[in-house]
């Protein structure tokens, strides 16, 4: 009998993290994407600067298993796709190249979730990237920022996802970008399915008492 064939890895060529541009939006919960970025960016010293033509901050270099590259949207989360899109355009990647990081109410911090392919579940930047690239078949990665914990309704969730960090959470967000710089570092040398088998459950917990 023929062997069958392995499935084919998927190795990201382009890592997008979601967010809003301004000043007022650092370090705010729905910026966790352009914080792994940076993170990213400082790890494999790669220098991000502006680029009109992606509409974004864009950086090119070499990764841990070879030529990556970084984008920061800045055309506001909700149209995200668009400088999605235009990178990939221009380099001519398939969708299934691009893995995109990005903050999810449903994990509580201290989580991250790596997945294949999905719905946007809400998130109106990825739906966006959705909508650009013509499919839900493209890796992401989401980083746990908990639920809004007043009475639930849409002002509650923009005010929480707007809203910065509590100190305690925000040392945990530092542990948790951490672990999503080593989860995407093995993805990019073993594919994205094994950096899911070994981080998806992974757990950063608060060292208080």
């Amino acid at each position: 009998m023929p062997e069958a064939t392995p499935p084919q890895l998927v190795i990201p060529q382009l890592i997008v993290g979601l967010g809003n541009p301004g000043s007022q939006y650092e370090k705010t919960r729905h910026n966790v994407g352009f914080m792994a970025i940076d993170a990213l960016a400082k790890t494999w010293q790669i220098g991000l600067s502006a680029h009109k033509k992606f509409q974004g901050s864009f950086g090119e270099g070499k990764g841990p298993a070879g030529k990556i590259r970084l984008l920061k949207p800045t055309t506001f989360m909700n149209n995200s796709g668009q400088a999605i899109r235009s990178v990939v355009d221009w380099y001519k990647l398939s969708p299934e190249a691009v893995l995109v990081v990005y903050d999810d109410m449903d994990l509580p911090v201290g989580r991250l979730r790596i997945r294949l392919s999905g719905s946007a579940g809400g998130q109106k930047g990825m739906k966006s990237a959705i909508d650009h690239l013509g499919t839900q078949n493209f890796p992401r990665l989401r980083i746990g920022i908990g639920s809004a914990k007043s009475s639930v309704g849409e002002k509650d969730a923009v005010s929480h996802v707007l809203g910065k960090f509590s100190s305690a959470d925000a040392k945990l967000i530092d542990e948790v970008l951490r672990l999503t710089v080593d989860a995407i570092d093995l993805s990019l040398k073993q594919g994205v399915e094994k950096s899911m088998s070994l981080y998806n459950n992974r757990i950063i917990e608060s060292q208080t008492a």
